[in-house]
């Protein structure tokens, strides 16, 4: 399976809005399937974005989220502007590259350039 930068961020946006950090969150996301959910919710799990547990059975894939970790609250803020996501996306697809943490980067970069161009501030 391919990894979705928008799935990602839409399940990131999801699990930041539970207002339980302790208990397992059920995501839904239009027009994504299940498996396709927890894959992502696996792999932000890896990532350490996220905490989530393995809940599924012999018969079937699931991947339940409880929280964000830091540095998934961390890569969230850096993709909330949708300008600095829109130009993550693009700079990612240009480049052929996927990686979560190839996009994380992207999204500093981007995200530096951004605040240069609003407020003239140069940042390391």
């Amino acid at each position: 399976m391919k990894l979705d930068k928008e799935l990602v961020r839409d399940v990131l946006l999801a699990v930041e809005a539970h207002d339980e950090p302790d208990r397992w969150l059920a995501i839904k996301i239009p027009g994504k399937s299940d498996i396709e959910v927890s894959y992502h919710i696996m792999l932000l799990a890896e990532a350490g974005m996220l905490k989530a547990d393995d809940v599924g059975s012999h018969d079937g894939f699931e991947w339940v989220p409880t929280r964000l970790t830091y540095k998934g609250h961390e890569f969230l803020e850096t993709v909330r502007d949708p300008e600095i996501w829109r130009r993550t996306k693009e700079g990612a697809e240009k480049a052929g590259i996927a990686g979560l943490g190839m996009l994380v980067e992207l999204g500093k970069a981007y995200g530096k350039q951004l605040l240069k161009e609003r407020l003239g501030i140069d940042l390391p």
